[in-house]
């Protein structure tokens, strides 16, 4: 039986859609498991070795997470036509599916070159069919409050590490790496389906009670409807894509160096570098509905913008006064700032372009993140390899910011003259 007006599940649709953002924020904790590799990096290698008869090294091992980041990012935009076909539940349901059972398979690898399949390329597809899913249903939901909303579904991929990482550990040492990967599997696939199965968009028209949209153009407004095809022939489209994967370059270099700047530049005691991870995790968390709620109170250009000032501030900071001090700011504010991309860049999707057909749009925009996530560390590599320290990785991340802030200058305008599409008929989405 169909909803009465302004109801969800016979419950008010003001009440109703909070619980579309903790459902999204469920998801992507469980998505956001991928953030606690790291964990798994050594007893993988330990096991391996011992199976192969041959050292297994940690760099081995660290690949399928880069398989698992390309593969994630890849099926985003083939998913995005999906969500709106067959509904955001199903779709996140086969993605959830998909995850869980790249972690079970995984579990009965014998080889490091297996893990990269069954988990890089299996696991990645599941996160990558799935993310888009809970982003455009908050995006929908809360035309008043889209940056925050969509801030507050991504903080539970930026903190997943606190608790799968911890979980993981506890596991490892009880029942042994593979077992770990099964019981994670199992865990992962079932609250992913629960959670997917009350997933919708709102009634096509619906609109929160005593809001009215402002002009189009004016913070989260969407200054028009368009499809991916419409929005590829923007300037708004090259401006935002490049911005997005500077934000993300950087603030993933700053991922994958976090421990070994600390105790190779900065000084820091290798016990302290490995607490203070978990300690920016936490600003990466919070980066998401923070910055979120500043595209809500500005524009996303005026966001993205102050993001790289933030970001080239830091980078001078810990390249010029590289000690403990520095080094704690400076990484705060760029883990900070990656999470403020993740809720970035969706908001400013849906504000520059619209909803009509926001997953296959987000979708493309969503090749910058992964772009970011191959180039990010691999620049990082290189530079200490050709100067013999990570210090050379700040100033180029420095140069890097001033160059996005005067892209997101230029370009990160809303588009003009693009052409109107007719929105999705609501017999095709699910209600």
């Amino acid at each position: 039986m169909p909803d009465a007006p302004g109801t969800v599940s016979g419950m008010p649709a003001e009440r109703r859609r909070w619980g579309f953002i903790a459902l999204g924020l469920i998801i992507n904790l469980c998505l956001g498991s991928i953030y606690s590799w790291s964990v798994f990096v050594t007893p993988l290698a330990a096991h391996f070795t011992t199976i192969l008869g041959r050292e297994v090294t940690a760099g081995e091992v660290l690949l399928p997470f880069s398989v698992f980041l390309a593969f994630f990012a890849i099926a985003m935009p083939l998913a995005g036509k999906y969500i709106e076909r067959y509904g955001p539940g199903r779709v996140t349901i086969i993605g959830g599916l998909l995850t869980g059972l790249g972690w079970l398979i995984a579990s009965t690898a014998s080889s490091v070159e297996i893990l990269y399949i069954v988990y890089g390329v299996i696991g990645g597809l599941g996160v990558g069919i799935a993310y888009g899913a809970p982003v455009a249903v908050a995006a929908r939901w809360f035309p008043d409050r889209r940056g925050l909303a969509v801030g507050l579904t991504l903080l539970g991929f930026g903190f997943s590490a606190f608790i799968t990482a911890n979980a993981a550990g506890a596991l490892i040492a009880a029942y042994g790496v593979m077992m770990t990967f099964r019981i994670f599997g199992a865990v992962l696939a079932t609250v992913l389906v629960l959670a997917a199965i009350p997933l919708r968009f709102p009634p096509e028209g619906w609109q929160p009670a005593g809001w009215s949209p402002p002009a189009p153009g004016t913070g989260t407004t969407p200054v028009c409807e368009c499809d991916r095809r419409a929005m590829l022939r923007t300037g708004t489209f090259y401006g935002l894509f490049l911005c997005y994967f500077i934000g993300c370059l950087a603030g993933l270099m700053a991922i994958s160096i976090a421990k070994p700047v600390g105790t190779e530049v900065a000084g820091v005691d290798a016990g302290l570098a490995t607490l203070l991870v978990g300690f920016f995790a936490i600003f990466n968390g919070a980066g998401r509905p923070a910055f979120g709620s500043i595209i809500d109170r500005t524009t996303p250009r005026v966001t993205a913008m102050l993001t790289f000032a933030l970001i080239a501030a830091a980078s001078i900071l810990v390249w010029l006064a590289p000690g403990v001090p520095a080094y704690i700011v400076a990484f705060a504010v760029l883990w900070g700032s990656l999470g403020g991309w993740l809720a970035i860049a969706p908001a400013a999707t849906a504000s520059y372009f619209g909803t009509c057909d926001y997953p296959r749009c987000y979708g493309v925009v969503f090749l910058a993140y992964g772009a970011g996530a191959v180039a990010g560390p691999q620049v990082a590599g290189f530079v200490r390899e050709a100067t013999g320290t990570y210090a050379g990785v700040f100033p180029l991340v420095a140069a890097l910011a001033v160059a996005g802030f005067a892209i997101a200058w230029l370009l990160m305008r809303p588009p003009t003259g693009v052409p109107v599409s007719t929105p999705v008929p609501a017999a095709t989405v699910e209600r």
